[in-house]
C-alpha cells in the first residue's frame, strides 16, 4: 500500500472505520426520493456524521460544495432495473475521470455467482491496476449473487470478500449475514476493512441493530445508501450509525442520543 493510498483512505474513514453513504443509485432507480435534491441530501449526511459520499462521476459538481469537508468516492459502473438484468454492471468512467472529479477513492460493484462474474472479474482488476498508478483507493463492492447463490450465506460472502483482496481492493463491501457470529466468517476471510451495505430499508432500529451485530463481528464499518439517503432524516440517521461506528454505542444508545424514536 503506498503513502497517497493510505492519505486517500483517512479521507474517506476515521482511524479506519468507515461510515460511508453511496448515492449512485440515480443510475439504477431512477431520481427517487432523498436524490432529487442530493445537495441538501450530502450536506444532511457529513454534517450527521457521514465520512465520505459515495455518487458516479456526473454528480461530481452537486458533491463538492455539500459535503462539508467529507471524502468523495466515485463509482465506477453501474446497471438500471428496468433493464433485462440488474446484475450486469457495466463500466461506466476510469480512474483517471475520477480523478478529474476530485475523488478521493474509486469504487466497483462486482456480482460473485452472477452470469457476468467473469466480466466484472476481468474489470475490477482493470480498475485496480490504473487505481494503483495514482495511489488511489478501491473499494470493491462485492455481492454474492446470481442463480441460486444466498445472498446472505457468510461462506459466500466470505468468498466474495476474499477475491476483492485477490484482484488488489483496498476496501470490501458486502451483506450483512444477519448475525454476528456468522459475519466473523466474512471478516475473517480477508486482511482487507470490511464494511456492510445497508440494503432495503427496515427501520432505524434494524438498521442498527445490523450495524452494531457487524461491527462485533470486526467489520471497519458501513456503506449505507438507501437507509440513510431516503431517512426522514437522513442527518439524524447518520449520527446515530456514525456513533455506533466510531464511538461503540449500542443501538438504543444511538437511537437515542440521535432523537431518534426508540421503537422504529
Amino acid at each position: 500500500m503506498t503513502a497517497g493510498i493510505d492519505a486517500r483512505l483517512e479521507r474517506i474513514g476515521t482511524d479506519g472505520k468507515y461510515v460511508i453513504v453511496p448515492m449512485d443509485h440515480g443510475i439504477t432507480l431512477g431520481a427517487v426520493e432523498g436524490l432529487v435534491d442530493i445537495e441538501s441530501t450530502i450536506d444532511a449526511v457529513t454534517r450527521g456524521g457521514a465520512d465520505s459520499v459515495l455518487t458516479q462521476k456526473g454528480i461530481a459538481p452537486r458533491v463538492h460544495p455539500n459535503k462539508n469537508g467529507a471524502g468523495y468516492v466515485v463509482h465506477l459502473n453501474a446497471s438500471t432495473t428496468i433493464g433485462p438484468d440488474s446484475n450486469d454492471k457495466r463500466v461506466t468512467g476510469t480512474v483517471k475521470e475520477a480523478v478529474r472529479a476530485g475523488a478521493d477513492a474509486v469504487s466497483f460493484h462486482i456480482n460473485v455467482g452472477s452470469d457476468y462474474e467473469r466480466e466484472q472479474i476481468e474489470d475490477l482488476a482493470e480498475i485496480t491496476d490504473e487505481a494503483d498508478d495514482y495511489g488511489m483507493p478501491v473499494l470493491a463492492m462485492a455481492y454474492a449473487r446470481g442463480p441460486g447463490v444466498d445472498e446472505h450465506d457468510a461462506e459466500s460472502l466470505g468468498h466474495a470478500v476474499r477475491l476483492a483482496e485477490e484482484v488488489g481492493s483496498d476496501v470490501v463491501k458486502t451483506a450483512y449475514s444477519g448475525d454476528a457470529e456468522s459475519f466473523e466468517r466474512v471478516v475473517e476471510s480477508t486482511r482487507l476493512p470490511v464494511v456492510i451495505a445497508g440494503g432495503e430499508p427496515e427501520g432505524d432500529r434494524a438498521t442498527l441493530d445490523a450495524v452494531r451485530g457487524a461491527m462485533d463481528a470486526g467489520a471497519a464499518g458501513v456503506s449505507m445508501g438507501r437507509s440513510v439517503f431516503q431517512h426522514d432524516d437522513p442527518e439524524a440517521i447518520a449520527r446515530a450509525v456514525s456513533l455506533v461506528v466510531h464511538d461503540g454505542y449500542a443501538a438504543d444508545e444511538a437511537l437515542a442520543e440521535a432523537g431518534l424514536d426508540l421503537e422504529i
